[in-house]
């Protein structure tokens, strides 16, 4: 097996250990899929494009439990928000991924720029749509953003400590991340 399809295997496996992880956390926070999260996460321990596979595998696993376990509405409203989470963990990936490349710092720092860049694309999108919907958006108080910021963080640390643990005990790291000049 050549280096680059163990590299390759490496990171299959951590988008889907990391979609495992986040379906478990979907499944206790009633669809409260950690993207931003998971992509600070990638940012720095994945390539971009693993980091946009693993937003929409978890988007993927996150809307088969929100329609076939929760029993979310199969409204036209309800399957553009569905759409547009999508595309909000999309973009929340290549933006944490771009904050984490442009910062010469610490891990800590980029952990931290990635998360923060992550959070921000992701609610920008949703808000977005909640505004072309007329939605009152009543999800973006600061009370309802701070209890998701500081969630999605104790989660990041939660999926943080996850990567290194399996990693210590002999699951291969995720393929890394290419670093920009």
């Amino acid at each position: 097996m050549t280096e680059l399809n163990a590299s390759q295997r490496a990171s299959t496996l951590w988008i889907m250990l990391l979609t495992i992880a986040s379906t478990v956390t979907t499944l206790v926070f009633a669809c409260a899929t950690p993207f931003p999260a998971l992509a600070a996460l990638t940012a720095l321990h994945m390539r971009r494009m693993d980091g946009v596979a693993l937003a929409v595998a978890a988007w993927v696993v996150s809307q088969a439990v929100g329609f076939g376990l929760l029993g979310y509405p199969r409204d036209p409203g309800t399957m553009l928000l569905g759409v547009a989470i999508g595309v909000a963990a999309i973009v929340g990936a290549l933006a944490a991924h771009e904050a984490a490349a442009r910062l010469k710092a610490p891990f800590v720092a980029r952990l931290a720029a990635a998360y923060l860049a992550a959070f921000a694309a992701f609610k920008l999108v949703i808000l977005a749509v909640t505004l072309v919907q007329g939605d009152p958006c009543t999800a973006f108080t600061a009370e309802v953003l701070s209890r998701q910021l500081v969630r999605n963080a104790a989660i990041l640390a939660g999926l943080l400590a996850l990567y290194r643990g399996l990693v210590a005990i002999g699951v291969p790291a995720a393929r890394p991340r290419v670093a920009t000049a």
